[in-house]
């Protein structure tokens, strides 16, 4: 529990109840979380809601000696709508704290007729990664598309590095790590990595 400020235009009525709008919703994550576990939040609610890092800390401005106010603008400027689940999140996190450049998220790739969009990536380099939940593998109709998808991917020039859970973190950047080389990139040291 915390005893917080709240004014009148923080709150919002839903089904009947009174409840805090997206943008202090937000704000409260990214105060009162630990970084990771605020931006998976922050993530899904931007996904649902559409509210801007700008937005959330114009409200933050109302409150200068708020505690936390480091902590949440560190989180709301990781914060990005194109993930589409908390694993996707943890991937984009883990490349970032490793010295990557953000990446770009749901990078759309087409050939002109079909169109894919990979996880997370870097367009300019044809460099992407794409988080494999138990669905690809357990859901017949997505497993069956996905080979049409990877095989269009490939067509196109991409090195695009499929993760799963089982993955260790330095399994997945020793293989980001090669794709950069191989694009004649120099990635970032491995002393930059905090896994």
């Amino acid at each position: 529990m915390h005893e917080e400020q709240i004014k009148s235009d923080e709150v919002c009525v839903i089904g009947g109840l009174p409840v805090s709008t997206p943008e202090r919703t937000a704000l409260n994550l990214a105060r009162w979380l630990p970084r990771d576990s605020a931006v998976r939040h922050l993530d899904s609610l931007a996904r649902a809601t559409a509210i801007s890092k700008e937005a959330v800390l114009g409200l933050a401005a109302r409150y200068p000696v708020a505690r936390h106010a480091r902590r949440a603008r560190a989180a709301l400027d990781l914060m990005d709508a194109g993930s589409q689940s908390p694993r996707e999140t943890w991937l984009r996190l883990l490349v970032i704290d490793a010295g990557y450049e953000r990446p770009q998220t749901q990078v759309r790739v087409t050939d002109g007729v079909n169109v894919a969009f990979i996880d997370l990536g870097w367009e300019e380099h044809r460099i992407g990664l794409d988080y494999d939940g138990d669905h690809h593998r357990s859901e017949r109709r997505t497993y069956v598309n996905d080979i049409g998808r990877y095989s269009m991917i490939d067509d196109l020039g991409w090195i695009d590095l499929r993760v799963v859970a089982e993955h260790s973190r330095a399994f997945i950047l020793h293989r980001l790590r090669e794709a950069f080389r191989q694009r004649g990139l120099t990635p970032p040291p491995t002393s930059a990595n905090r896994s």
